[in-house]
């Protein structure tokens, strides 16, 4: 009973924080502790993630910590959370609150879902612009989990009882910073004849891309019917026979949610969905129209303003464009080239913080299985600053797309319009890692390799389009009331 009292106290002192910082109206002299806790902590919990899983870990949450630090993001937006925090922050800091200031100054995030949710929260806090952004440690409660896999918190979904997240808490305070890059896509076309555009797209797109407003007047596509969709990514976005898969499960679970409430389950219901959609057998059922070559035209940035061609195989049919070493489960498709490939086509082992993509092709299932061996990886085509996807009308009218495991169907153009589907870097976030993160960042003492990035204007976001600026997750981003939360796990 005393190791239990004590353990309760050290949580306090380490983690909880005092509801006047967390609530505007609230008394300030409501449970102000003596020192300031080592690690605070916000916790957002998406509860409709892992099956049961969401809502007991919230509950465990809210038992050891403060409850007005733990969120329901089925019940408050982060962005909404965020700024009312940060607001009664600064006005308690204008008051003379060296607590509140501290606690500002050590802040961290926890965020318990799939890795759409935690691209929201990513998202949310890159474009609230916080004069000291807090670190994001990832639960990892989705199928996937390639966002906590890279930062060495796990793939499979977490213990919700006590014990386990007391753990989970601690090593969130003993976890190490690392920053990572941050992916802005920036989406032309034609908007469908109905429905509005702004601020939620009539499109079943993912809730990471957001209707900004008609395309700029400087862009050659500013004629009447087009519009701008913005977003970003932090792990990846694919194209092709991949995201056609995990469309078809999305599909699928969105349909009998009572089917997948469970990890194992789920990974195995998406084992045959790639069977049924023929990625096993593409040379057979996938109809050449359908390869990357035959869909679109593909530029690539290798110095900063500079264009240029890229050349895709024509027989890749999915290509991935990765930002972190873990795709599909926590696979690394790029790998390591060997000193050879390093030297005499300049490529790098895939660091997290360098600027750059890396663009990997795929002709079918089995090419993806390579990925299991030691040193398998997938066609390595290229890294780069950015990357420009151009269609114009083909044989085939549609194709899909995902993002950070958010897959969607895209329509293609039909007369003669122009679909443009354009990716740039934007910044960097700050993450939290444990000693078993596989990210690799190229500052670290034992890298071998050296990044001399572009001089890049210190004023840059004054430089670029205001559609550049941010991703719209916090301007813009609303979960309608049609949409269950759940499919952002």
């Amino acid at each position: 009973m005393a190791d239990s009292e004590s353990e309760h106290n050290n949580i306090h002192r380490d983690f909880y924080i005092p509801t006047y910082i967390l609530a505007p109206n609230a008394s300030s002299n409501s449970l102000r502790l003596p020192d300031v806790p080592t690690c605070p902590v916000l916790v957002f919990v998406n509860t409709k993630s892992g099956g049961q899983l969401g809502g007991e870990l919230l509950r465990t949450f809210r038992h050891l910590l403060n409850k007005y630090q733990v969120f329901d993001l089925g019940e408050e937006a982060p962005d909404s959370v965020l700024r009312r925090l940060y607001l009664n922050i600064e006005r308690l800091k204008g008051n003379g609150d060296q607590f509140a200031a501290e606690i500002e100054e050590r802040m961290r995030i926890i965020v318990a879902g799939g890795d759409g949710t935690a691209g929201w929260l990513l998202g949310v806090v890159s474009d609230l612009k916080l004069s000291q952004p807090p670190p994001i440690a990832t639960v990892p409660l989705g199928t996937g989990n390639n966002l906590p896999f890279a930062f060495g918190w796990g793939k499979k979904n977490p213990g919700t009882d006590l014990n386990s997240v007391i753990s989970f808490l601690k090593q969130v305070m003993n976890a190490k910073e690392m920053k990572m890059d941050s992916w802005h896509i920036l989406m032309r076309m034609r908007a469908p004849k109905v429905g509005s555009c702004d601020p939620v797209a009539p499109l079943e797109l993912p809730h990471s891309l957001h209707a900004f407003h008609r395309v700029s007047p400087s862009d050659e596509l500013n004629v009447e019917g087009f519009h701008t969709f913005r977003g970003g990514f932090w792990n990846y976005f694919s194209m092709g026979m991949d995201a056609q898969v995990s469309y078809a499960f999305h599909s699928e679970r969105k349909m009998n949610p009572d089917k997948f409430k469970n990890q194992l389950v789920n990974q195995s219901s998406y084992l045959k969905l790639g069977c049924t959609q023929g990625w096993f057998f593409a040379p057979l059922v996938h109809p050449s129209s359908k390869n990357i070559a035959q869909l679109t035209k593909v530029k690539i940035m290798k110095k900063l303003g500079e264009w240029q061609d890229l050349h895709i195989p024509p027989s890749v049919r999915s290509i991935v464009c990765l930002n972190l070493p873990s795709f599909s489960g926590g696979l690394n498709p790029w790998g390591t080239p060997n000193s050879n490939k390093s030297r005499y086509r300049d490529l790098t082992p895939p660091f997290v913080d360098d600027g750059l993509l890396e663009v990997v092709g795929f002709r079918d299932a089995w090419h993806g299985l390579v990925l299991l061996a030691p040193k398998g990886h997938g066609t390595r085509l290229a890294q780069a600053h950015g990357i420009r996807f151009e269609f114009h009308k083909g044989t085939a009218n549609h194709t899909f797309m995902r993002i950070d495991g958010e897959p969607w169907k895209q329509p293609l153009p039909e007369n003669d319009d122009t679909v443009v589907v354009e990716i740039s870097h934007l910044g960097q976030v700050k993450m939290l890692a444990t000693h078993d993160c596989r990210a690799k960042s190229i500052y670290d003492p034992s890298s071998q390799f050296s990044h001399d990035a572009d001089e890049v204007d210190s004023d840059e976001e004054n430089s670029v389009n205001e559609e550049r600026r941010k991703f719209g997750a916090a301007d813009t981003f609303k979960i309608p009331d049609e949409v269950d939360v759940s499919s952002l796990s």
